[in-house]
Order: structure tokens, then C-alpha cells, then sequence
């Protein structure tokens, strides 16, 4: 019918038009500058509530931008959350599990589609500084995954020894104190000559800092100046760091141009004391499954298209952030499945936009534990099943650097009302019984695609990460030897 027609042309009409109007002012593609902190806790930055020190450039980022209240990481340790941010896909699907050490033979696969792999179908310059952490041999390193560049480390600034590279090319086998004391202003100093040399073509920037993840280092630019101790200082500096990536895109008239991404990679070190940050009102922190390890201070800020001064309170996940760039530059999703969906309407504020997201779910593996899905966010509402995790059990945590005992509990299964309990105190699972079967439906979906070790299902859907092969270049990291490339040996 003649109707149909005429309503298929409107619909793609107005496709291409929100298409249009994500590009920026002069008619080019968007920017994308992603800022991905270490160890950060949800109340550590000003607009989510930091105490005893000041953060104005991030406070000025939110008041121009977009606060998201219930923005979440997949698994609460370093690798596994950078792989579904780089991936948008849940970090068991892609076999990345915790943190990879030094000893790792595994890393990112090339199978896998990156976020800048996703921008270089239309063309985009892309950097890579501060922490990878997904992969170090040289097939694993940024480079091999879409990259133009990259100067950083290539795992966390607590593993030893640590060596600063560039591209596949160590440039410092060891770092010293005053090296790490300089590492934030490093990365952000190639942040900024990036912007400057590619203004003139769309960019995407990954800034990953080293920080606050402990040993806890700042420059003397900003030492003892946040009047909040060592973790004072290096947030002040962060919050520096933020605003020269900003006045960058400002000064080269790009703020209308870029899209801009503030959060973390998960919560705080609890165990650290003074040296870790603050989850506010939530339950634990890094390595739980509970609001502080998962929940991010999360800021989405675009001027004239991001709602200034907002905040959504809407779940989303850094999963989602790959599927959205590939919607806003019109670039193809990969051939594979990912979980993220497109999360545009959410991001730009749209009256009535809703969650794409049936559920979020989270997995917690290492290597002494195999994946196993420990608890659903549905809603409102967030599932926990029966697992084990670490806590201090109310006790303070270490002093100086110096690391508490954890305890090593079980928890039971338990429903939470996040609206209502945001701090996950009160289990009200007997009183809602058609939502924890709701919930347990979904969960038996989701054991069938991606497993689980406390029911003894493998999944389907997983796939493998990529391995060292007999031949493929290695490094050996030894700081008493130069590092070089070496074949792997023969089984």
C-alpha cells in the first residue's frame, strides 16, 4: 500500500537524519575521547560525592555533560573489564578472565572487533596511552588491535618489572619511582599533541591511566596540594589531566566535534585503606560482583548533544559503548555476536528512552576460579547466586600502601531493591518471588551461552582468546637484559 511506502521513507529519513545530526557543527564525524581510570571508586570524583578534596574540571565536565548513576563495568578487575570495553562483549565471552600477569601466554584475540577497528572503517586516526593490560606479547599489544599508536604499559603499575613501550618497542625496561611520579602527565602530554595533529580528521583517543591504582604516584606539580593525602593528590591530578585533554579539544575547536567519556575500569582496592578510594553508599569494591566493584562515577559530555547539567539513571555498561560509536559513525558491527547494544537514545537524553537491555550480567573468574555468574541486574532489581568473595568484614583497610587481610566469605542467594537499597543490605528475595524467577530464567539463558562454573555448564557462546604460537614473537621481560622479540619454543 501506498501508506507503507510513504512510512518506510520517513523512518529512513529520519535514520539518516539523527545520523546526520551526531556528526558535529562543520558536518565531519565525531571524536571519540575515552578516559578509562584504575581502581577508581564511585565516590572518588566530586560529582559523585568526593570529600575532602576538590575535582573542578571533572564538576565542569558534569555540569556541561551527563552523569550516569548506574554505569556499569562486567567483571571488576583490570583485563576482563578493559575487554568488554575495547570488545562490547561480556569479558567471558572473549576468554579474558581478572588480570593477566607477566607470565601470560594469552591476550585479546585477532578474531575479536576493537573500537578503534570499529572507527577505522571510516577513517579515523586512533591512540592508544597509558595502561593495555589485554595482552602483551606483540600480537596482543594495541597495534595489533587497531591503534595508530601507543605509548604506555603493558599490564598494571604494580607488576614487576615493569616496562614503558611504544608500539611493540620497549623504550624503558624498568621503571623507576620518578618515572611512575610522571606517568600521568606522559600520557596526557601525547593526548594532547594527538588532538592537535589530527584536528583536522576524526580521532579516537583511549586514555587509560595508571591511576589511582596503588603503588599511588603523582607529579610534583600537584603533590601535597590537594590538603587529602597521597590519594588526595592524585586525584587532583587526574582531575588535571581531564581538563588539558578538554582545553585541547576547546582550543582546536573540536568541543562541538567530540564526545567525550569519563569512568573507570572498576571500584576501589578496599584492602589499600587511605591508599583506595571510596565506593559511597555501595557494598564492596574491586573484585565483587556487589555495587562498589561494579558501578562506575560515570560522565558522558558532547556539547549540543549531550543534555547539560543531567543525569540518567538508567543501567547501561561500558560494553555498550562500542555498538554506540559504531551507530554514531555508521560503521559495520562485527561479523560475530557482541552483547553491548546501541545506547544513543540514553546518552542523548531522548524523552522515553529505555534500557535496550533485558538484564545486565556479571561473571567473576580467575585463575584459581573458572567464570561463574554471580549476580543479574534486571530493573530495578539485582540477583545474587550463591559464591564466594573477599571483604574486610567492616574492618579498615591498610595504611600507607601497606595491604589488610581479607576474608575469603559466602554469601547466599539474595534479591536487592536498588532503588531503594543502593548499599545492597536488605535481602528482600522471599518477598518478591516472581522476580527472582524471572531473573532465574534469564540466568539459565545465559549459563546456556556463556557457562558457569557453579552449575558445571560450559557455554556455547564462548569463544578462545588468542594464544602464543610455537613461532610468534614473545618477550621475555628480564630488566638485567635489553628486552628483545623472541620466537616462542617448540612445544
Amino acid at each position: 500500500m501506498a501508506w507503507r511506502r510513504i512510512f518506510a521513507v520517513l523512518v529512513a529519513a529520519s535514520a539518516i537524519a539523527a545520523l546526520s545530526d551526531a556528526a558535529g557543527a562543520a558536518g565531519r564525524l565525531p571524536n571519540f575521547v575515552i578516559i578509562f581510570t584504575d581502581d577508581m571508586g564511585y565516590a572518588d570524583i566530586g560529582p559523585f560525592g568526593a570529600k575532602g578534596y576538590e575535582t573542578p574540571q571533572l564538576d565542569r565536565l558534569a555540569k556541561e555533560g551527563r552523569r550516569f548513576t548506574h554505569f556499569y563495568v562486567p567483571q571488576s578487575i583490570c583485563s576482563a573489564s578493559r575487554a568488554g570495553l575495547l570488545t562490547g562483549c561480556y569479558n567471558t565471552r572473549v576468554g579474558i578472565q581478572a588480570w593477566l600477569g607477566a607470565d601470560s601466554d594469552h591476550g585479546l584475540s585477532a578474531s575479536e572487533m576493537t573500537l578503534p577497528e570499529v572507527v577505522k572503517q571510516k577513517g579515523y586516526a586512533t591512540a592508544c596511552f597509558g595502561k593495555w593490560h589485554v595482552g602483551h606479547h606483540p600480537k596482543f599489544l594495541p597495534t595489533s588491535h587497531g591503534f595508530d599508536e601507543f605509548v604506555g604499559l603493558p599490564w598494571a603499575n604494580n607488576m614487576k618489572p615493569l616496562p614503558l613501550m611504544e608500539g611493540t618497542r620497549v623504550i624503558k625496561p624498568e621503571l623507576t619511582v620518578a618515572d611512575h611520579d610522571q606517568l600521568t602527565t606522559l600520557f596526557t602530554e601525547r593526548s594532547v599533541e594527538f588532538i592537535q595533529k589530527h584536528k583536522d580528521q576524526p580521532f579516537l583517543l583511549y586514555m587509560a591511566h595508571t591511576m589511582p591504582h596503588i603503588p599511588l604516584n603523582v607529579s610534583e606539580k600537584v603533590r601535597g596540594k590537594s590538603g587529602a593525602g597521597l590519594l588526595g593528590d592524585v586525584m587532583l591530578e587526574i582531575d588535571w589531566s581531564t581538563g588539558k585533554i578538554v582545553d585541547a579539544l576547546r582550543d582546536n575547536g573540536l568541543e562541538r566535534d567530540t564526545f567525550v567519556l569519563f569512568t573507570s575500569d572498576n571500584g576501589p582496592w578496599l584492602s589499600f585503606g587511605n591508599h583506595a578510594g571510596s565506593a559511597g553508599p555501595l557494598r564492596e569494591g574491586k573484585g565483587s560482583t556487589f555495587e562498589g566493584g561494579v558501578r562506575m562515577p560515570t560522565i558522558m559530555w558532547w556539547p549540543g548533544k549531550i543534555p547539560a547539567g543531567t543525569a540518567c539513571e538508567t543501567p547501561a555498561m561500558t560494553i555498550d559503548i562500542l555498538p554506540t560509536i559504531a551507530h554514531l559513525v555508521g560503521a559495520k558491527l562485527p561479523d560475530h555476536k557482541i552483547d553491548g547494544k546501541d545506547i544513543w537514545p540514553l546518552i542523548a537524553g531522548e524523552p522515553g528512552a529505555e534500557s535496550p537491555h533485558e538484564a545486565y550480567y556479571f561473571y567473576f573468574g580467575n585463575r584459581q576460579v573458572r567464570p561463574e555468574l554471580q549476580a543479574i541486574r534486571m530493573g530495578r532489581w539485582k540477583l545474587h547466586f550463591p559464591h564466594h568473595y573477599a571483604t574486610l568484614s567492616g574492618r579498615p583497610g591498610g595504611k600507607d600502601g601497606k595491604r589488610a587481610p581479607e576474608d575469603w566469605v559466602h554469601t547466599n542467594m539474595a534479591l536487592y531493591d536498588l532503588e531503594n537499597d543502593p548499599g545492597e543490605t536488605r535481602n528482600v528475595l522471599q518477598q518478591h518471588p516472581q522476580v527472582v524467577a524471572k531473573i532465574e530464567a534469564l540466568a539459565d539463558r545465559m549459563r546456556a551461552d556463556l557457562g558457569d562454573s557453579f552449575t558445571g555448564q560450559e557455554g556455547a557462546g564462548v569463544r578462545e582468546p588468542g594464544r602464543l604460537q610455537p613461532g610468534d614473537l614473545r618477550f621475555d621481560w628480564d630488566p638485567k637484559k635489553p628486552i628483545v622479540a623472541e620466537p616462542t619454543r617448540q612445544p
